[in-house]
């Protein structure tokens, strides 16, 4: 079997496993938005923020599909993303595509989303001021570190995907 999963966040710099292949892409009908952290860029008293997908018509999210081959390399892979990424409270199956394809380059790709469904994802934060959006990230500090510095890396990240 292999496995497909695609990072929007701070996958696409720092995937924390091993892979057999790396495709840079995006995927159609969600777009990236800011959410809350209080596992690893804030704290219960101090959320930061993070990415994760909203559902929207006609949007696109660029980030980077990892392929992991073998059954125990997946598995291993999935406990690692199930505790690392235990504040995204939904699983979804999407299509990867590429700047060179109209048709989807990669199909079944495993993504991490956290939902603002307050019942199912108690650390949804909502919507919030852009400045006090830019307080919050320059002033909390989680295990992971500083919440400016994880806004910092997916530009970055961003900017390298092109």
């Amino acid at each position: 079997m292999v496995l497909w999963i695609f990072g929007y966040g701070s996958l696409i710099w720092k995937a924390g496993f091993n892979y057999d292949e790396r495709v840079v892409g995006f995927i159609k009908g969600y777009r990236r938005v800011i959410a809350g952290s209080t596992d690893h860029r804030g704290t219960p008293e101090n959320p930061g923020r993070t990415a994760t997908l909203e559902a929207h018509d006609g949007g696109i999210c660029w980030g980077a599909a990892y392929r992991v081959s073998g059954h125990d390399n997946e598995q291993l892979v999935l406990s690692y993303l199930d505790l690392r990424e235990k504040q995204y409270d939904r699983k979804v199956f999407v299509d990867l595509y590429t700047e060179s394809s109209s048709e989807p380059a990669i199909t079944d790709v495993l993504v991490y989303i956290a939902s603002p469904d307050k019942k199912k994802n108690p650390n949804y934060l909502g919507p919030a001021d852009m400045k006090d959006m830019a307080l919050q990230i320059a002033t909390c500090v989680g295990p992971s570190g500083p919440n400016y510095e994880y806004i910092f890396r997916l530009e970055e990240a961003l900017l390298e995907i092109g």
